[in-house]
């Protein structure tokens, strides 16, 4: 029970910590719905407010784990309070998973967010089963994301941190056809849009509303899954390489 109780605080705490960082609450909520008012409700045209309800859902649910992670932990390591965490009695997967869990809730607000604006003005219809189908892939496509945000809060200086983020998340974004569709850019650019998470995860998303490309789900998700379990790794060995450098 005294485990327990550890996640469950450690979850709210770092919940509440960033409740009450506007710099960082009010971004990651306002982007998403931001592009979607304009372009999904206000300049829809086509039908194409589906597709980039999926799209920007993607987009929405990449930001706050990425800077979630890789600001607040590379903060946590400037100040010392990572080594402290680290000599406490308290687990490290309790510290990782309280800012999965944050990065969760703010993509489900996201994705509540965007879903009420495509009901609600931009005239999209779908099965109850393919609102939560689609709400679930975008709250599990969250995962990739912030392995990506740990392994940069694990390495870089709280000062490079934001910038960096920033260099990954939105060409990330751009090229995996998440602003607009990735058959608009040139070819050599489509080619490279495989080996971003992003893409993938969009293009399992669209499946469900019957606007992808093509390709066998199995592919997509073969993607995801060797993306996240390579990412894990990567950030496994960059933990144990923090730890050394302590020692």
């Amino acid at each position: 029970m005294n485990t327990v109780a550890i996640y469950r605080k450690e979850a709210w705490y770092d919940l509440l910590s960033i409740l009450r960082t506007p710099a960082f609450v009010i971004p990651s909520l306002a982007f998403p719905v931001v592009f979607y008012v304009f372009f999904g409700v206000l300049f829809n045209s086509g039908g194409a407010s589906a597709y980039m309800l999926v799209t920007y859902g993607c987009f929405g649910i990449m930001g706050p784990a990425m800077f979630n992670f890789a600001i607040n932990i590379a903060s946590d390591r400037a100040h010392g309070w990572l080594t402290l965490k680290r000599l406490s009695p308290m687990p490290v997967p309790a510290y990782l998973l309280a800012k999965f869990i944050t990065a969760l809730m703010f993509s489900l607000v996201i994705i509540g967010l965007l879903f009420t604006l495509a009901v609600l003005f931009a005239g999209v219809k779908l099965a109850p089963s393919q609102w939560v189908l689609l709400a679930g892939i975008l709250l599990l496509g969250t995962l990739p994301f912030a392995l990506i945000g740990l392994i940069l809060g694990l390495t870089l200086s709280d000062k490079a941190a934001p910038a960096v983020v920033n260099l990954v998340y939105l060409p990330m974004a751009l090229l995996s056809g998440l602003w607009f569709p990735v058959n608009m850019l040139p070819a050599l650019l489509q080619q490279a849009s495989w080996v971003w998470p992003s893409y993938h995860l969009s293009q399992v998303g669209l499946k469900v509303v019957g606007m992808d490309q093509g390709y066998a789900l199995w592919i997509h998700l073969s993607a995801l899954t060797f993306s996240s379990l390579l990412l894990t790794i990567i950030a496994y060995w960059a933990f144990q390489r923090l730890g050394a450098a302590k020692a």
